[in-house]
């Protein structure tokens, strides 16, 4: 496995992690949760992502009770918990102090930690003031819950705001942003979010890098049983993988496929791969609902330098989607 620096942080995290979405709470039990850990430990993944909305906090709870009953060492590892949709109350939800320091407390509560290493403001909320989001993550900071925090799918103005505001008073500005990025999503990644890597040292921990399923060539066919687009309450899934755009990404993945298979290797993990090779990536999260999924989603590693420059100018070519580079003017 490889280990990259989260942005300009000294944190080291495996390039390839493992995060919670959809299957912990909902979709498998805890000795299938146990095992998908421990395959993706075994492969050198050292970052495991939460939050407090997955599965209504039972993710958390799942992971919790996974990582007591395995003992591993916590300080070989990195977890986090984002910060947004906690409940049904009135201040359950958003970026308020009240509600960042409460939902940390809880999330805390139900993964038995008494800190998360990383945790984020899981979207913007247009209903409180950036300083009041800024202050209260550096108070979760001060107590000892966290030692970072960052932003997930914040606009590139959103997070320089922040970075502002933080300078300013003395603070600890974001340290990562946790986006959506793949093959077929890459116009903030690349292009609206540039500056910040240089400027700020922005660190990232990618999701989706299959594009909830599409970019493993399993929908090529059509709508397999069992899939997470077949999934009750996924009908807006279902709806993303049908629509022209879909179908026109479709065709593209059957493109892929051939060169997947000149490289030797499965169309997941070339995705997985192409995302790695962006030095801005910092770790890309993946999922699973098996641990020979979890084993052979991190093979994908093993690919990233056989992406030569021929076979990446080839991927450019059928996805024919390379966002604008800034114009230069001399």
């Amino acid at each position: 496995m490889e280990y990259r620096n989260l942005g300009r942080s000294g944190l080291k995290v495996s390039a390839l992690s493992f995060g919670a979405w959809v299957t912990f709470g909902d979709q498998i039990g805890e000795r299938a949760a146990q095992a998908m850990m421990q395959a993706a430990i075994d492969a050198g993944v050292n970052f495991f992502d939460n939050a407090e909305v997955y599965a209504g906090g039972k993710a958390e709870t799942m992971m919790g009770k996974v990582v007591k009953k395995a003992g591993w060492k916590r300080s070989d590892l990195v977890f986090s918990t984002k910060i947004f949709w906690g409940g049904d109350g009135v201040n359950d939800k958003g970026l308020s102090r009240k509600h960042i320091v409460e939902g940390v407390d809880t999330a805390l509560k139900r993964l038995q930690m008494d800190y998360v290493d990383l945790v984020f403001a899981h979207r913007p909320d247009l209903h409180t003031p950036i300083e009041e989001t800024v202050r209260a993550f550096n108070h979760v900071i001060d107590q000892g819950k966290a030692f970072y925090w960052g932003t997930s799918e914040w606009s590139a103005t959103q997070i320089m705001e922040a970075h502002g505001i933080a300078r300013e008073l003395g603070l600890i500005p974001p340290t990562m942003e946790q986006p959506q990025y793949h093959m077929f999503h890459r116009d903030r990644f690349e292009a609206k979010y540039a500056p910040l890597y240089d400027h700020l040292g922005l660190g990232t921990t990618i999701w989706s890098p299959l594009a909830s399923g599409l970019l493993t060539g399993k929908y090529n066919a059509g709508m397999p049983k069992g899939t997470r687009a077949t999934l009750k309450g996924y009908e807006w899934l279902r709806r993303r993988f049908t629509d022209e755009t879909a179908l026109a990404n479709i065709a593209k993945v059957g493109k892929l496929m051939n060169i997947a298979d000149e490289l030797g290797c499965t169309m997941a993990q070339l995705a997985l791969a192409w995302t790695l090779k962006n030095p801005n990536v910092s770790t890309t999260i993946t999922g699973a609902s098996r641990a020979e999924q979890v084993v052979e989603n991190m093979k994908a590693i093993d690919y990233v330098e056989k992406l030569t420059p021929d076979v990446m100018e080839a991927i450019e070519v059928i996805l024919d989607n390379k966002p604008d580079a800034e114009q230069d003017w001399r």
